[in-house]
């Protein structure tokens, strides 16, 4: 029976002779099927397409594996962390507290071997939740109470009978809206919604354009957080060795705005040679750039604080301009003297002529009569014309 199979399947093989070597078109035609080459096959773009198709799966298969090992080693840190240290872990990641993450960690505890491991991984979502269930109540509660600390802090220089002035009357005030500001500082209450709500109100007092002692008082309390962040941390010491353009860019940080002219004069003044203004210039770029790495991009910290140390390089350069006309100025102090060649002499004593001409002196003291000798009296008395007096 084999052998009949294997017969039969042969002469099947051998019955279809044409499928190997009849053209597509005459099998088209077998079958009354027009063949229309106005529409060539394009087999090579279906091809490319899933070739395409292909890899962005892949990509996207690797993304989400990755992501999956990310949010692995955050819940594998956050259950190895105390009770102390969680919370901190917890308000560092808020961000990362998505769905992704609520559904990872809850397939990570249906798939635990033991009821120990499911337990601590239960508690561990609770504990989360009711952290961040309390960070964003406290957030909402500062943003509620941003405009209550603005209120605070211009305390000292707002009255509420009189208008909105800069300076103020009281040269005490500023000291006082400062240590307001070291104050809570501390106490962290000047966080984000603090310094959206005054960059808000700054932006208003600018476009309102009617009150200018507000906008300056907003500038100056925008210069005094600046001014308490970027002092926290000192470059000025490397080793053993002082580094004075660091030196003076924090003697600069930690100064009032209005000192800030005093400051870079003794320092770029060209008799001390302390530093030079590209010195200068280098320093205030770091600075820059560790300000940028150390803060959350976009965000009201990170431009405030860049913004105060622009301002610092600006006024550094016009100062270094300024002092550069005065040299330049005071170079050749003979050269355009219309008085000719003279001498400037110390301590502002007056000038010396050196040329051998005539010309008078400017002061000259007067010449006193001379008394007549005995003879020119005699000789005068006995003038006949004159007549004899009485």
């Amino acid at each position: 029976m084999a052998t009949a199979l294997l017969s039969s399947s042969s002469l099947f093989l051998r019955s279809n002779p044409c499928s190997q070597t009849t053209p597509l078109s005459s099998s088209y035609r077998t079958w009354n099927i027009r063949s229309n080459n106005s529409f060539p096959l394009t087999l090579n773009h279906t091809n490319t397409t899933r070739g395409h198709i292909v890899c962005a799966a892949n990509q996207e298969a690797e993304e989400a594996f990755k992501k999956t090992v990310e949010v692995d080693r955050l819940i594998d840190a956050l259950k190895n962390a105390r009770d102390q240290e969680l919370q901190k872990l917890v308000v560092e990641n808020i961000l990362a507290y998505n769905e992704s993450f609520w559904i990872r960690l809850a397939a990570r505890t249906d798939t635990c071997k033991s009821e120990d491991d499911k337990r601590d991984l239960e508690e561990l979502a609770s504990s989360i939740m009711t952290i961040v269930d309390r960070v964003v109540h406290k957030t909402n509660e500062k943003i509620e109470s941003a405009t209550d600390v603005l209120k605070g802090i211009l305390q000292p220089v707002v009255s509420e009978v009189e208008e909105i002035c800069w300076p103020p009357r009281d040269p005490n005030a500023i000291n006082l809206m400062e240590k307001e500001v070291k104050q809570r500082e501390q106490e962290g209450q000047l966080d984000e919604g603090f310094l959206s709500e005054v960059s808000a109100q700054l932006r208003q007092a600018k476009e309102d354009k009617d009150k200018p002692g507000l906008e300056a008082m907003l500038q100056k309390v925008l210069q005094l957080y600046a001014s308490r962040v970027l002092s926290k941390r000192s470059y000025a010491m490397k080793g053993n060795e002082v580094l004075k353009a660091e030196q003076c860019l924090e003697e600069i940080i930690k100064a009032p705005e209005s000192e800030w002219n005093t400051v870079l004069i003794n320092n770029l003044s060209a008799e001390k040679g302390d530093i030079s203004s590209d010195e200068l210039y280098a320093v205030i770029k770091k600075r820059i750039e560790r300000t940028l790495i150390r803060t959350e991009g976009g965000s009201y910290q990170q431009r405030i604080l860049v913004e105060f140390l622009k301002g610092i390089q600006s006024r550094a350069e016009e100062t270094a301009k300024i002092r550069q006309n005065d040299i330049k100025n005071h170079a050749d102090p003979c050269r355009d003297d219309p008085r000719g060649d003279m001498q400037v002499q110390a301590h502002g004593s007056a000038p010396v002529n050196n040329k051998e001409d005539d010309s008078p002196v400017e002061e000259v003291s007067p010449v006193k009569p001379k008394k007549p000798s005995r003879r020119a009296a005699r000789a005068k008395k006995d003038d006949p014309k004159e007549p004899p007096k009485d």
